[in-house]
């Protein structure tokens, strides 16, 4: 072989080498650099004592259905990457927050057919009270999983009650707003009273309104009892994965929070349990 030939070669093997080493020395981070995405969406689910199982399976029956629906599909792949990242947890009270579906791509509609059969088979677990503070601080700091990357993060929290234990949630709200997530709010208006005698909140979508959502373009889509929760999940993905809002308001503002009124009260939540604790040990 030419002397030329044999010097080629040794660069090549040379500067194959260096590369070598140049990789190897790179943080990890380097080497696996978080995948861009239009969207990591946070589907907050609430299995407190007050949402029986029967009411669990329509809930987690809603999401998965959403997951299949050609228009929600169709919406996520026509984004400017034409992917999201999606993750559900199930929280209740305390320390409850189980992540039942880890941060996973949909990019496809295989991936949300996956990702929709991953959630169905996965057993449930309710849990006690109800700590939307405590969630929306684990929802923070789950947002902080360095796989997927996107300048929207949106956690879309559902619930038939308000927080009352753990955290305050207009505190980790506002904590979560400052991390640049923005908060929707699906409510469940329940008119099926509670097992345990507990009292309903009436203006519980005026609750979530004043106390739960925010950030940028957030928004409250309301689920009139728990067999219309299907149809409000549909309607509420659509619109998050698209970075749009409702049309018109979801409701009406009672008069008496507009003008002078004094601010809602976002603790009503640990008021009615107190004065609940108290009425049984009388």
């Amino acid at each position: 072989m030419p002397l030329s030939g044999l010097i080629g070669g040794w660069l090549k093997v040379a500067l194959g080498a260096l590369l070598s080493v140049v990789l190897l020395s790179l943080p990890s981070s380097a080497q696996n650099s978080p995948q861009l995405v239009d969207l990591k969406l946070l589907l907050a689910v609430d299995v407190s004592g007050s949402i029986d199982f029967w009411e669990s399976d329509l809930q987690r029956d809603g999401y998965v259905k959403a997951l299949k629906d050609e228009t929600v599909i169709n919406t996520i792949l026509s984004g400017q990457t034409g992917r999201i990242a999606l993750s559900y947890v199930e929280w209740a009270g305390g320390d409850h927050q189980r992540v039942v579906v880890d941060w996973s791509l949909i990019d496809s509609r295989e991936a949300a057919h996956a990702v929709a059969e991953n959630l169905n088979v996965r057993p449930h677990m309710a849990g006690r009270r109800t700590s939307i503070g405590n969630m929306l601080n684990f929802a923070t700091n789950w947002f902080r999983d360095p796989r997927f990357f996107s300048e929207r993060q949106v956690i879309d929290i559902s619930g038939d009650g308000p927080n009352n234990t753990g955290a305050k949630v207009d505190k980790a709200r506002d904590a979560a707003i400052a991390n640049g997530i923005t908060i929707n709010a699906l409510p469940i208006l329940n008119e099926r009273p509670s097992p345990y005698g507990f009292p309903k909140l009436v203006d519980l979508d005026v609750y979530y309104e004043e106390c739960v959502i925010g950030g940028s373009g957030a928004f409250v889509i309301v689920a009139k009892g728990i067999r219309s929760f299907a149809a409000a999940v549909r309607r509420k993905m659509i619109l998050e994965v698209a970075g749009l809002m409702p049309e018109s308001p979801v409701r009406a503002v009672p008069a008496q929070m507009g003008g002078n009124a004094k601010p809602y009260e976002c603790d009503i939540g640990e008021q009615q349990l107190h004065e609940f604790l108290n009425r049984s040990e009388d």
